[in-house]
């Protein structure tokens, strides 16, 4: 049979590979505003000498004082960036295509990994179970070729953890804290993971490896955010500083969330029900038995249930060692009738409803008008500085991704209320309109046809089906249709 071949460490690493292949040439636009404005936007803008989000010191517009952004992810974009307009490309979707494709392969490492740590605590039948679902479950093609802080930084984080389960040296723990040391600098929060397998080994009383493991992730992370922020901000961990305060003042108040089940909801749905549960249960049951990897993954849980703010992303770090846990976790059953019987139906409802979602995850493009409509100014020879983003009729526009145009001096200026000027400001004028939505598009148009007669349509920008579907299921998606208009052109089209 063709599973049995497929069934195989090899065979479930190539179709891994084959997901994450798909979904870097089809899944393009970004998943969500952090893992574009936050790393693209800011990374592609340095290397053509822009500071898009004002985070440099030195850049006009910075606040005066760090934000709480570490640039270990970011910086590493930064390289990438850079690389590749030295060897001469430019084409902002190219550029993406063979981002998305880094992360992609990078991602097998989990996969990878995932598998020799279950088949080390368990056997290798447990392991290829663990390995496609790591492979082939909806979510992580797609979340592995986006620039996700939370997804890239787990590939070191399960490397790391291999080397402590692997062999219980010197050498080997050393290693994992300069691995894990680099999750920690990807993103702080990885430290309450850190924190608590080093908490594990000192109540195991094992020194020397909890000493030699402190002191990897205290390397790694003095050289990246030390001497980094050092050499950006003067003196060292100045971002990790900011991010404390921001935390401690605003950071509580952002996006609040009462909903304290909200994460272990969000694992539960990755996986549908009741598979989702049995993998619930599987990993608290694995409490005692894989403390070495529960204890750090539910204190990651923990850390997040609590704190107020709370957004589904957060919890994604942890998302290959639940699938561990709840595997191992539900093993420990004995071998009994009913527990064969729940996983079996439990495994065939998951690929039931798992490969129409797989196949959709793969494909699909995500925010796809606002990034088309961008991109169709890329290469324009005219110097564009002002373009008005009119969504009046509906009250809103959307936050428009300026690495697609390659046009950072470009200003956006917004008219969402129909009272206000059609400029906005009567003094200001514009090289481009871009008519957000269709609500009353044509009357729309007329009215600036009278201060730009020879205004000419460039680019229909159409949401892609994934993104009409997020709209229709909550309208605060702003997933919209969007026109491109030029404003003076010898030759217009009415």
């Amino acid at each position: 049979m063709l599973f049995d071949k497929l069934n195989t460490w090899k065979g479930i690493l190539w179709c891994a590979l084959a997901a994450r292949l798909i979904a870097a040439i089809f899944s393009q636009g970004y998943g969500m505003h952090d893992d574009h404005f936050l790393i693209i936007e800011a990374s592609a803008s340095w290397v053509d000498g822009y500071d898009y989000n004002h985070w440099l010191p030195w850049s006009e517009g910075n606040a005066g004082h760090p934000e709480g952004h570490s640039f270990t992810y970011v910086g590493l974009n930064f390289l990438y960036f850079f690389v590749m307009k030295f060897i001469g490309f430019s084409d902002p979707q190219l550029l993406m295509f063979f981002n998305r494709l880094i992360h992609g392969l990078l991602s097998l490492v989990v996969v990878h990994y995932g598998m020799r740590i279950t088949e080390k605590l368990s056997d290798e039948v447990t392991a290829k179970r663990v390995g496609w679902f790591l492979a082939l479950t909806w979510i992580f093609p797609f979340i592995s070729v986006r620039n996700l802080v939370e997804i890239a930084a787990a590939p070191m984080l399960i490397y790391g953890m291999w080397k402590i389960i692997q062999k219980e040296n010197l050498r080997h723990f050393f290693i994992a804290g300069l691995l894990m040391g680099w999750s920690v600098s990807f993103r702080y929060q990885i430290g309450v993971f850190v924190i608590a397998l080093g908490i594990y080994y000192l109540i195991q009383k094992k020194w020397k490896l909890m000493a030699v493991f402190a002191l990897g992730n205290v390397l790694v992370f003095c050289l990246t955010q030390g001497l980094v922020d050092f050499l950006i901000w003067g003196y060292p961990f100045a971002e990790l500083q900011g991010y404390v305060m921001y935390n401690l003042k605003e950071g509580t108040q952002y996006l609040p969330n009462q909903n304290y089940l909200m994460y272990l909801l969000v694992l539960t749905g990755c996986f549908f029900v009741p598979l989702g549960l049995v993998f619930v249960v599987g990993f608290f049951r694995s409490a005692r038995r894989h403390a070495l990897l529960f204890i750090p993954a539910f204190a990651f849980l923990l850390f997040h249930t609590f704190y107020p703010n709370r957004q589904e992303r957060f919890i994604l770090t942890i998302l290959p060692f639940f699938v561990i846990l709840g595997i191992l976790g539900f093993n420990l059953w004995k071998n009994h009738i009913w527990r064969t019987r729940i996983w079996r139906f439990s495994v065939i409802g998951f690929w039931v409803f798992n490969l129409p979602f797989l196949i959709s995850a793969m494909t699909m493009y995500t925010k796809k008008s606002r990034v088309e409509a961008m991109y169709s100014l890329y290469g324009k020879q005219e110097k564009i500085e002002r373009v008005l983003l009119e969504g009046s009729a509906s009250g809103r526009t959307s936050m428009l991704p300026k690495f697609y145009a390659k046009s950072w001096q470009m200003t956006q200026v917004e008219r969402t209320d129909s009272a206000l000027d059609l400029r906005v400001n009567p003094a200001l004028d514009y090289e481009y309109i871009f008519f957000f939505d269709e609500l009353d598009l044509g009357k729309r148009i007329q009215k600036y046809q009278r201060i730009y007669p020879n205004m000419r349509l460039e680019f229909k920008s159409e949401p892609s089906w994934v993104d009409e579907l997020l709209r229709t299921l909550n309208p605060r998606n702003a997933n919209e249709y969007i026109e491109v208009w030029k404003t003076n052109c010898k030759d217009s089209i009415k």
